[in-house]
């Protein structure tokens, strides 16, 4: 079960269960949209890994499966992954 984390870990805007700027990793790195494409550059700061739109809880699932109340803030200064991934498609890193 995806834990639906409401923030960017990098610059700390709301990502609501509903959000379509919500983006996140193998290992549930969540990101906006705007930090994915243009400080990120589609690669994860933490794994390494490439970036999918998040998907949405179904309003139902919400009652059962609330979103988590982690919040993640850790600004991204420096990207280990970034030059030796860069120019690999993620799903051949």
């Amino acid at each position: 079960m995806l834990e639906i984390r409401t923030n960017c870990e990098n610059c700390n805007k709301s990502l609501p269960n509903n959000s379509n700027q919500a983006m996140i990793c193998s290992y549930e790195c969540t990101f906006c949209k705007d930090c994915v494409d243009r400080v990120l550059m589609n690669v994860c700061p933490n794994c390494g890994g490439g970036f999918e739109k998040r998907p949405t809880r179904p309003k139902k699932g919400l009652i059962q499966f609330p979103v988590s109340d982690k919040r993640i803030y850790k600004p991204v200064t420096t990207n280990p992954y970034l030059n030796a991934n860069l120019n690999i498609d993620p799903r051949k890193r």
